[in-house]
Order: C-alpha cells, then structure tokens, then sequence
C-alpha cells in the first residue's frame, strides 16, 4: 500500500510547501503523524548503504518540523531519538558487513544470562530483514542483556510428528 503521506512529506521542496504540510498534518491529528512514522520505519527497513544519509536528513525534517511529537500521542515522545539510535544501529550493521556476505540465511538472538528468561531467537531471516531487527533491538538492551546478528552457515533442520 502505497503512503502518499510519507512521500509528501519526502517530497517538500519549499519552505512554504513545509509549512503547509506541517499545518495539514496537526490538523489530521494523530493518524497523520503516524503514515511518517510508518514511512519512516519502513524505509529505515529497506535501506541499503547507499540509502542511511537521505534517511538521517529525512529524520532530521521530521524532527524540525515536528520538535514534538508528543502532541500526537505520549508514547512518541523520544520518537525521533528512537528512529535516530534505530538508523545508527542499522548502519553499524551495513558498514560492518560487506555487501558479499550478506546473502543466505541469518538469525537475531537476545539474551540476558544473569537473569532467569528465554532466549529469545529469530530464525530463518535474510539480511534485510535480520539487519533490521538487530538495529531496532539494539538501542533497547538493558544492562547485561546482548545481541547477535549471525549469519547461518549449516542447518540440520527436522520436523516431529
């Protein structure tokens, strides 16, 4: 589904065209806001290398246009912050990886070892997807908590039943 919001708001040229984009979008509220926000998340997924510096000043819009998003709803109050530790992350991963080791299949894996919880493991995902997810996870770790991003190398896979 195309977001014709997020496009608009990628597409202003004018500080005029800001201005009128940013009244349109306090008056249509919170659901408004939120096709940014889903924009923005989802071409923070998609991003490839070449992609993380026109995403940090799409950020860097958002945040001047809309300083705070806490008008929208209380949850987005370090929602910048946030997208901004997300991308950071994600282009630790893109510049740590080289382009051809990213094919096959990779998996994410967080845990805590000083606290008795599950491991929690994402399994089977391309690069794309498991980049992401270790950018997303990664600003939240809490202390003695760790992440992995690991590519898979051999499966023994079985099935019951």
């Amino acid at each position: 589904m195309t977001n014709h919001r997020f496009a608009d708001f990628q597409s202003l040229p004018t500080c005029e065209d800001e201005e009128a984009f940013q009244k349109e979008v306090h008056a249509e509220g919170y659901s408004g806001f939120r096709r940014i926000l889903d924009g923005l998340t989802e071409t923070i997924k998609a991003a490839t290398d070449a992609d993380i510096a026109d995403i940090e000043l799409t950020i860097a819009t958002g945040r001047r246009l809309f300083p705070e998003p806490v008008h929208f709803s209380p949850s987005w109050e370090c929602v910048w912050t946030e997208l901004e530790a997300t991308l950071a992350a994600k282009k630790h991963v893109l510049t740590t990886i080289e382009p051809a080791n990213r094919t096959g299949e990779w998996q994410v894996i967080m845990d805590n070892p000083n606290v008795v919880q599950e491991v929690v493991c994402y399994p089977g995902l391309s690069f794309q997807d498991a980049a992401y997810l270790y950018a997303y996870f990664r600003p939240q770790l809490e202390k003695s908590e760790y992440i992995r991003l690991q590519k898979i190398q051999t499966v023994i896979q079985d099935i019951g039943g």
